[in-house]
């Protein structure tokens, strides 16, 4: 005869008994022949604890001991975890795995080890069939004790104390558990004779933990953990290597509905089975496919064009929050992003996650579609180049992500090369790998040394930071192509991320690339072409006649409103012979992937060079030429076409070029201090010849839970633009203020203010026998 189990619905009324025949004495294999209801829960707030309390039962079963509430320890569990700050902590239990955490069992009476047992069943929320062998079904029994906890790639229990009718127990998933929302069980049995169930009526989640040795993604560098993991703010770089521009963005890892949702985006839109969302490799591959929406229906729907009707253009986005709690309410791709969204949004998921993670920006970032590791631009007889047959593209910059764990899946390499560490991973939607738009995780260390077959996208990214660049005459379909000019150091420019717990830009191109013009970076140039079986050899060189030099030249640092001068200054190195050269400057309007929009100004030249001398073609461009026609990123292309006259040789370069635009200000009217409000004014200069009309303020921060909008009538010429708001900061530690502003006439402006919450009077404790100051509670500070 089986044991009889009854089930109870929130009223505490009998609605189902089912007969198990299979109960074993370790844990009961029938947890899942039966339904178990939520019961009530009844909270106590005191020292941070709460209690969860099951119903009461029939009177014919009391002899069975029971879980009438559980004691979670959120505080001191979410603390030890690092998992406080996140909202939700409030509502659920949010650990990291391989590490144990602490629960209180209150029983209805004393606990008897030799007449009562008691199990713990742990199963993935969302896995409808879990199993043992898949890692989704854990069964426990607690040992006697804390000393040991079980090998780190095991579950653990063990009890800490036995008190009058109650039990303390740690309780340790294994450092490769899946990351993902955990059901618990509490099971009860009374030796031979019958048994009970306790079901934690609250959201469990076990998060990748950085802290821990033993994870796949643990991270030995404290400081480089608060920076990769725990700051909720970061910089993205954009603009041109020329102009490097760094704009704010708010991740938001621990806000308002950001964990449910990247917890779920991993079993929905990143269909990455519960059995494999403890594996780092498979979790960041199926993010860089569901952050964009072209494949699944992902987080972003991206746009390239100017044309952002029925959306918000990606440059007027300042952070991931606003994007994802969009997403997970409306569980449609949010319009519109590029690069540098996707970026922050798959920083932003991989953080809340537990996956160490950074920003990387790559300027003159080579987008190679053919995977010949060159970038081919084909000009015709007009010097106009041919969009058909240009199927490669240099971008002004391109924004990826890297993150960071051990890659135990692809063992050691050459000469002891290791493949642990940074992982470029790559979100936006470029290519196709294996059939979905994906890339990564590429190993930066194998990337550096051009082994370009390794998994995954190695080649892809490797052409991104090092590919050549090509110019080739096209004279029609049936004429061979003449190559005009090959830049070897063309591509992979100040690849830049935020540097660590500074807010600065650290240069890590020495991490992708060995220094151009170095032997070691040809050569491994030549060892990726090898790889690729792409024949490094062309139909003509071009480079036999070199007595005439041309170089573009121009100011760097062009305000947007002002005037900029293109000058090409053509060398004649022969001492014997005159040259004259003949062709056309141009500039045009771009985006910042490198393609042209309108042409703003061409001018042709002939030029006489004397020899041994030098000359100077300009080309000057005023506001009033460019305005209309500038993209909202302000990036131009700037073009010179021109051939020597009675020789073989032509020159075609290509460069972008960015002007800057103002900064928005922030100052603080009175002392920043933790939950008192201050007053803030953010200011805009207008820098244009013209007034700037309707604009717009769009500010965020810590404990600004909806982003604030102000509007701005007009902002006169010379003049400058204010508005004052109540900011109230939510903890003592550091803090950013960001915010963008966007008028027909201006656009894409943006600013931030880093600054240092004080505690309030209350919070702080003086030690007498020292000159520190105590906070009172951890949570208090952003560490």
């Amino acid at each position: 005869m089986g044991n009889t189990f009854t089930t109870y619905d929130i009223n505490s009324k009998a609605v189902k008994s089912n007969i198990c025949y299979c109960w074993k004495t370790c844990f009961p294999c029938c947890l899942y022949e039966h339904d178990v209801y939520e019961t009530p829960i009844s909270v106590k707030n005191e020292k941070l604890v709460e209690r969860f309390s099951s119903d009461t039962l029939d009177a014919a079963s009391d002899a069975v001991i029971r879980v009438i509430s559980v004691d979670l320890y959120r505080g001191e569990n979410h603390d030890e975890h690092h998992t406080d700050h996140f909202y939700a902590a409030k509502d659920a239990l949010i650990v990291r795995r391989g590490e144990p955490f602490r629960i209180r069992l209150n029983f209805n009476r004393d606990y008897s080890p030799s007449r009562d047992a008691i199990s713990f069943i742990f199963t993935v929320a969302d896995d409808k069939k879990p199993n043992p062998g898949h890692g989704t079904l854990i069964g426990l029994v607690p040992r006697d004790g804390i000393d040991y906890l079980g090998d780190p790639l095991e579950w653990g229990a063990g009890i800490e104390a036995h008190e009058p009718n109650s039990l303390t127990l740690l309780i340790k998933p294994a450092a490769t558990c899946p990351v993902t929302e955990w059901k618990m069980d509490i099971d009860t049995k009374l030796l031979g004779d019958g048994s009970k169930s306790f079901t934690l009526p609250v959201p469990m989640y076990v998060l990748f933990n950085p802290w821990c040795p033993d994870d796949q993604v643990y991270m030995t560098d404290r400081d480089q953990r608060k920076e990769y993991v725990m700051h909720d703010t970061t910089l993205i770089w954009r603009g041109s290597y020329n102009r490097l521009r760094p704009s704010v963005w708010k991740l938001g890892q621990f806000e308002r509905h950001i964990l449910e949702c990247s917890i779920k985006l991993l079993g929905t839109v990143g269909r990455v089975p519960a059995a494999f969302r403890g594996d780092p490799v498979r979790v960041a591959r199926a993010l860089s496919a569901a952050v964009n929406s072209v494949d699944d229906d992902g987080v972003i729907l991206g746009n390239w064009t100017e044309d952002f009707s029925g959306g918000i253009a990606p440059t007027k986005w300042i952070g991931s929050t606003e994007i994802i709690q969009q997403f997970y309410k409306t569980q449609k791709p949010v319009k519109f992003g590029q690069c540098w969204n996707f970026a922050g949004v798959l920083t932003t998921i991989a953080r809340t996650l537990g996956i160490p993670s950074r920003i990387v920006t790559c300027y003159s970032s080579a987008h190679d579609t053919q995977a010949s590791l060159t970038v081919d631009i084909f000009i015709d007889e007009n010097n106009k180049k041919l969009d058909a047959e240009t199927t490669d593209s240099i971008w002004n910059y391109h924004v990826w992500n890297e993150v960071w764990m051990t890659r135990p899946d692809l063992g050691v390499g050459q000469n002891g090369l290791s493949y642990d560490g940074w992982q470029a991973v790559d979100a936006t939607p470029q290519e196709a790998s294996d059939n979905m738009y994906r890339v990564g995780p590429a190993p930066v260390a194998a990337v550096k040394n051009g082994e370009i077959l390794r998994p995954f996208d190695c080649g892809f990214v490797f052409s991104e930071v090092n590919a050549d660049k090509v110019y080739w005459r096209y004279n029609g379909p049936f004429q061979p192509i003449k190559l005009l000019r090959k830049d070897t150091m063309a591509i992979g420019h100040f690849i830049s991320t935020k540097a660590v717990l500074k807010w600065e830009r650290e240069d890590i191109t020495s991490t992708y690339k060995y220094a151009e013009k170095t032997e070691e970076e040809r050569n491994i140039t030549l060892k990726a072409l090898k790889q690729s079986q792409h024949a490094f050899s062309r139909y003509y060189l071009n480079d036999t006649f070199n007595e005439v030099e041309f170089d573009m030249q121009m100011n760097d640092d062009i305000k947007v409103g002002e005037s900029f001068t293109i000058v090409l200054c053509i060398t004649n190195k022969s001492k014997e012979k005159a040259h004259t050269a003949t062709g056309q400057l141009s500039c045009e309007s771009a985006q910042y992937t490198g393609i042209s929009n309108e042409m703003i100004k061409s001018i042709p030249f002939e030029v006489e060079i004397e020899p041994g001398a030098t000359e100077f073609v300009r080309m000057q461009v005023v506001f009033e030429e460019y305005f209309k026609k500038l993209s909202t990123q302000a990036t131009f292309n700037i073009s010179c076409a021109a051939l020597v006259k009675n020789t073989d040789y032509e020159y075609y370069a290509m460069d972008d070029f960015r002007v800057r635009k103002p900064d928005i200000k922030f100052s603080f009217q009175g002392d920043i201090v933790s939950r008192q409000p201050v007053d803030v004014i953010v200011r805009l200069t207008n820098p244009l010849p013209i007034p700037v009309r309707k604009g717009i303020f769009h500010i965020e921060g810590p404990g600004i839970d909806k982003p604030l909008r102000f509007k701005i009538a007009e902002i006169p010429v010379g003049g400058t633009a204010a508005s004052t708001f109540k900011y109230t900061p939510p903890y003592a530690g550091r803090g950013t203020l960001l915010a963008k502003f966007s008028s027909k006439e201006l656009d894409d402006v943006d600013g931030f203010m880093h600054y240092e919450i004080k505690p309030r009077p209350e919070d702080v404790i003086m030690n007498n026998n020292s000159s520190n100051t105590i906070i009172r509670r951890r949570t208090d500070v952003i560490p």
